[in-house]
Parts: C-alpha cells; sequence; structure tokens
C-alpha cells in the first residue's frame, strides 16, 4: 500500500494536488488484510482520510487477483456517480492490473422500451408540456446506451408519467419480453457479469439480498465481497427490505395495467373491465379508512385493534377498517381466479396474477399483525398511502444472509463509532467481535487549530418553552460573529422554521430555507451566495461538501435523538428493553452520537478550511451523557465565549476551555 500511497507512490506521482496521509495508508491495509484473510472490517474514517481510494485499491487488488467479484454499495446515488465518473476512471489510469468496473442501479431509474411502445397509445400525460417532454424521452431511448434517466439532465427532475414507462420489476415480463434483448436492464446486468468492480447502492443490495434464494432470483450478479460506504445507514435500509410493503400505487398499477391487457373475447374483456371498477372502488375505501380526517404526511403505528376487536362474548369481530380489509381482498382474489382462468395467456398476464398475489400475501401478513418480531406502520407521503412490516431487529437476518455467507465484508464511514468504540454498530449489525476487525483511522485535518466547538453559557432545557427564543438569540450572535456563511441544522422541520422566523428577519445576510427550492439548487445558491446561511434538517446532515470560507460554521440546534414516537424507532427501543437492557443507553444516545457527527462533519472538508461548530442543546453539559457526545467529537477547542468564534478567523491561538 505503501508503494501506492506513499509519497513518491503512484497516485502522488499521477495526481499533482495529491497529500500523503497516514490514516489512509492504515486503513488500506486493513482493508487488504480483511480481503486477504477472509474477515469482516468495520473502519471509520473521518472526513479528510481519503477513505474511497482506501477501500477502492485494496478491492480492487484482491478482485484481480482471485478472479472473485466485489461489490461497492454506497448509501447515495451521488456518491454512486463520484465513484464511476471520477475515482474508477483515474485508478484504471493508474493502476498498473487493468480491471472492469460496472455501477447499476435500482430498475426505476431505467427506461422500459416495451413500456415506452405501449405509452404512445395509452393516457398517461398531463397536458401539452408533458407530451413534448415523453417526445424527448421517446427520442432520447432510441439513442441511449444506458437507460439511465440521470442523462435526461434538460428535463424537470419530476416527470409524472416516468413511473409508468419505467422498468421496475413487478411489471418486467423477463425473457417473454419482446424488447428483452436490447433491454437497458439486460444491457446493465450484461456489463455487471463482465466486471471486477460493481458499483451499486444500498438500496439496490438489500433489494437483491432479500431475494436471494426466491423464486425470482436475483438482481446482482454473484460476488464475494463486498464494501459498504456510508454504513452508518445499513441497519434502516435493510429493514426496509426484509419487511413487507403495499402501497395505494401499487394498487393503481395494477388496475391501470389490468385495462391495458390485449384481450380478444368480449365477454372477458367485460368481466376485466367490471373488474377493475370494483378493485379502485374498494382500494378507495380501504385507504380512506387509514385518513381518520387527518391525511398529514409521515409515520404511525397500527395499533392493535384496527382490523378487528374481540366483543365482550369472546368472539373477533372485524371493525368497520377490517370489513374494508376484507372486501379489497375479495375483490383482489376475484381479479386472481379470473386472470388465471383467461382462455387466452398474453404474457403480461401470469406477471399481472404474480403481482395480485404478491399483494394479497403481503396485505395479509400486515392486518393479521401477528408477528411479534416485526413492527406495523402507516406512512403518508404525497398523495400516496404506504403500510408496511419492519423487521425489529435485523441483525440475525444480516448475520444469516450476509456475514455467514460472504467472505469479506468491509464497513465504513465518517461516523460507525459511538464514544471511542464499535459496541453499537456491532450489536445492531449482528457482528460476531473476534471475526470482525476495526480500526478508527486518523484524519489528516488538524481539528484543534482548523474548528472549535462552541457551547452556550447558559440555556433553558431544550424542552422549556423559553429555549426557543434563547436559540434564536444564539444564532443571531454566532451569525454576525462569523459573517454568516453557516449552515442551521435542526432536528425537525417545526424547528427550522421556528429559527428561521426569529432570526433571518433580525440579520443582514443572505438566508435559504429547505423546501423552498431542491436540494441540488439550495445548495447551488448558498455555494454561490456570499455570506449566505442556509436553515435545514437531516437530509443535509450527511452527504453535503461545502468547502472553503463560504462554510465556516455549523450550528445544531438539539442533540438529534430519534423521535420516540416514530414506530420503528419505538419498536426497537421496547425490544431492547424487554430484553433487559437500556434503549437510552444502548440505542438512542449512539445512535444520536453518530447523527450529531454527521452532522458535524460538514465543517471541515479541506486541510485549509477553518471553522465553528456550534451545539446549542446544554445537556451536552448538564447531563452525565453528555461526556460521551463530547468524547466522540472531533478534537477540537472548546469555548463559550462568543468573542471566541470570532477569533478563530484571525489567529492560531489556543482558546480557554
Amino acid at each position: 500500500m505503501e508503494e501506492i500511497f506513499g509519497p513518491s507512490g503512484l497516485i502522488a506521482r499521477a495526481h499533482p494536488d495529491y497529500e500523503y496521509r497516514p490514516g489512509q495508508v492504515q486503513m488500506a491495509e486493513a482493508v487488504l488484510r480483511a480481503f486477504t484473510e477472509k474477515r469482516h472490517l468495520i473502519v471509520e474514517a473521518g472526513t479528510g482520510t481519503g477513505k474511497t481510494l482506501a477501500y477502492l485499491v485494496p478491492a480492487i487488488a484482491a478482485a484481480v487477483a482471485r478472479g472473485g467479484r466485489t461489490i461497492i454499495s454506497t448509501g447515495t446515488k451521488n456518491l454512486q456517480e463520484q465513484l464511476m465518473e471520477k475515482d474508477v476512471p483515474f485508478l484504471q489510469k493508474v493502476l498498473p492490473k487493468k480491471f472492469t468496473a460496472a455501477y447499476m442501479k435500482g430498475r426505476g431509474n431505467y427506461a422500459c422500451l416495451q413500456k415506452i411502445k405501449r405509452a404512445e397509445t395509452m393516457p398517461i400525460l398531463d397536458g401539452l408540456e408533458e407530451m413534448d417532454y415523453f417526445d424527448e424521452v421517446r427520442q432520447w431511448a432510441r439513442e441511449s446506451q444506458t437507460g439511465d434517466r440521470a442523462e435526461l439532465t434538460e428535463l424537470p427532475e419530476y416527470l409524472s408519467f416516468w413511473r409508468h414507462i419505467d422498468a421496475r420489476s413487478e411489471t418486467c415480463l423477463g425473457q417473454k419480453c419482446p424488447d428483452y434483448d436490447p433491454c437497458f436492464i439486460t444491457r446493465m446486468r450484461q456489463r455487471a457479469m463482465d466486471a471486477d468492480i460493481v458499483v451499486v447502492n444500498h438500496h439496490l443490495f438489500f433489494a437483491d439480498l432479500a431475494l436471494r434464494g426466491g423464486q425470482y432470483g436475483q438482481v446482482l450478479p454473484d460476488y464475494s465481497a463486498v464494501v459498504f460506504d456510508e454504513a452508518h445507514q445499513i441497519e434502516d435500509v435493510a429493514a426496509e427490505y426484509f419487511g413487507a410493503q403495499v402501497s395505494s400505487y401499487q394498487l393503481e398499477d395494477l388496475v391501470r395495467d389490468l385495462a391495458s391487457l390485449a384481450i380478444t373475447s368480449i365477454d372477458a374483456n367485460r368481466e376485466l373491465t367490471k373488474i377493475a371498477g370494483r378493485v379502485t372502488r374498494f382500494s378507495d375505501n380501504f385507504w380512506m379508512g387509514f385518513r381518520d380526517g387527518r391525511g398529514e404526511e409521515g409515520r404511525s403505528p397500527i395499533l392493535p385493534g384496527t382490523f378487528a376487536r374481540k366483543r365482550t362474548d369472546g368472539e373477533i369481530q372485524a371493525t368497520p377498517l377490517g370489513d374494508a380489509y376484507l372486501g379489497l381482498d375479495g375483490v383482489l382474489q376475484r381479479m386472481e381466479t379470473t386472470l388465471d382462468a383467461l382462455p387466452e395467456q398474453p404474457v403480461e398476464v401470469e406477471n399481472l396474477v404474480r403481482r395480485v398475489r404478491q399483494v394479497r400475501f403481503d396485505l395479509q401478513f400486515i392486518v393479521a399483525g401477528d408477528d411479534k418480531h416485526f413492527v406495523y406502520w402507516l406512512e403518508r407521503r404525497g398523495r400516496g398511502m404506504f403500510l408496511r412490516a419492519s423487521p425489529i431487529d435485523v441483525s440475525g437476518l444480516l448475520q444469516d444472509k450476509l456475514f455467514d455467507k460472504v467472505e469479506t465484508v468491509v464497513m465504513t464511514s465518517a461516523t460507525l463509532a459511538s464514544a471511542g468504540n464499535f459496541s453499537f454498530i456491532r450489536e445492531r449489525l449482528g457482528l460476531v467481535e473476534g471475526e470482525t476487525d476495526d480500526l478508527i483511522a486518523p484524519s489528516s485535518y488538524d481539528y484543534e487549530n482548523q474548528a472549535v466547538l462552541y457551547l452556550p453559557p447558559r440555556m433553558p432545557d431544550p424542552r422549556a418553552p423559553e429555549w426557543a427564543q434563547a436559540a434564536a438569540g444564539e444564532v443571531i450572535k454566532l451569525l454576525h460573529a462569523t459573517e454568516g456563511r453557516a449552515f442551521v441544522l435542526s432536528t425537525s422541520f417545526a424547528g427550522m422554521n421556528a429559527l428561521y422566523e426569529r432570526v433571518a428577519r433580525e440579520i443582514d445576510y443572505p438566508c435559504f430555507l429547505q423546501g423552498t427550492a431542491a436540494k441540488a439548487g439550495l445548495l447551488e445558491k448558498f455555494r454561490e451566495t456570499k455570506n449566505a446561511v442556509l436553515f435545514a434538517t437531516s437530509s443535509f446532515w450527511q452527504g453535503v461538501d461545502v468547502r472553503g470560507a463560504q462554510l465556516s460554521c455549523v450550528i445544531i440546534d438539539k442533540l438529534p435523538f430519534a423521535v420516540p414516537s416514530d414506530p420503528v424507532v419505538a419498536a426497537r427501543q421496547r425490544f431492547i428493553d424487554d430484553q433487559g437492557g437500556s434503549s437510552f443507553y444502548e440505542y438512542s444516545v449512539p445512535q444520536a452520537i453518530i447523527s450529531l457527527k454527521q452532522g458535524l462533519g460538514r465543517l471541515i472538508r479541506s486541510t485549509t478550511d477553518r471553522g465553528v461548530l456550534a451545539v446549542l442543546d446544554p445537556r451536552l453539559r448538564t447531563k452525565a451523557y453528555g461526556r460521551l457526545f463530547l468524547e466522540s467529537l472531533p478534537p477540537c477547542r472548546v469555548t463559550s465565549k462568543i468573542e471566541d468564534v470570532a477569533r478563530v478567523f484571525e489567529t492560531n491561538d489556543v482558546l480557554v476551555r
């Protein structure tokens, strides 16, 4: 690894701006050792370590040497694209041994040639403008080599008709499709089969892992090793794909695809039209039962007694919502049997029957709600409603399906350790301590001289009504000291909006608010606007990179404890407590520490960056667990004097603690 990463190594000779980083070499050696000895590895590599190349180089070396295939899984599409557009091409030029790489995204990112042809005769477009967009997409699909909608950079981010022409698996005809050979999914899979390195994202990886061994096979080619970048997201993504889900969109799609079947029998067509109308009616009635007069977005638990209750005489009686479910299931069963009995069977029929059976199976599992290892919940998102069942603890599933079956799994992120150890992540993911190595790779940044942590001298408890006004006052003082150039990150939308309303009118710096424009657009405006301030929530806590003086201050309002009313969080906490543990210290605190480190990690992004980290939550000092947070943060100087904040941009003098 020194020959590659050393001061006179291959990378230094090929890259004029390369900086030698001992932490990067340590990490690369640990990753190579994991591949060689077929062990698992956890690595926390803070910003500035150079972790991407530190895992890519040994992953490539191992894949080429043993002739196997390595999967690189990222938490975001942005990182996935960075790997394929920047890091992989660089290494293909630099490394002496040649290797091939391919990337795979979820099927919803790709156009379906068959659906585009069908859409030409179907009413899926909304207005003349969408007709123009569809014409552009149709022309692009004829010429594109990948079919990846990311190539459509000139079109709006949201196209209402895209979901009707994408290549999602539930509507795929597979080898029976007349466009199977030129299909973009077929081509993507072939490129992956031929590659040494395949770059995916966590959602696609766990969707594939949940399918492996099942009737409909796998998505990814076989592999002998996996590297997870942004591995702190693994538990939540895995829980999503090892569970069950039924959405209002799925039922709408079933009805639409049923209506588009090419059936020559007049009687069969009449019967299918009747069934389609009944499915729509019963579906609307079922979902309406969840609105409860509110319909606001968010998650809520599905409580016992939602679908059936025990009467005083001991008999089980369906609730009105339970009756709505029975009606919906009945009409779906009628749809299934009618399709199965059709005298003529277009290739789409088999696919439709499979989808109806899956919806009925998942819906029955969620409505029954009798598996105590799952949490059952409802999510409202836009006009869509989603019923979900998620495993409360994924550690056993991951151990069985991933860690016991794959030779080497490397998990890395800027934030994986809590209070200097990996106990939390091991427990959550089911990693056996003796079989898993770990490393905290030292950062190349000099936090002592590059950053200062500001903790207000006096703040009320965050739950007190006077806290919001006091927090706004601290934000105003900080922004004057840093001349704007700040992220103000809140743990909730309500907190974000309250701070924005109180602060924006009191300062002369340009203020941006999350939600007023697309995330990418807001970031671009922030980068281009002198002395700007961005008020945002969790989506800006990670995966956001603003270098230089433009971002000189990151202010976090409260310790980012997971919302206890969230049904998945509440179920995980109950599970730990029921096992005799302490959910607060074993789950809530470590999870909040990792989230806080993610937010503060937005500040120092290069060796020349300087700035202020500020946390307005007094519990860092007033509660015993505050010490665990402080021990986990970068080793920077700590102050409670606002005048020291301004001095960080003027001098390197050591501040008084």
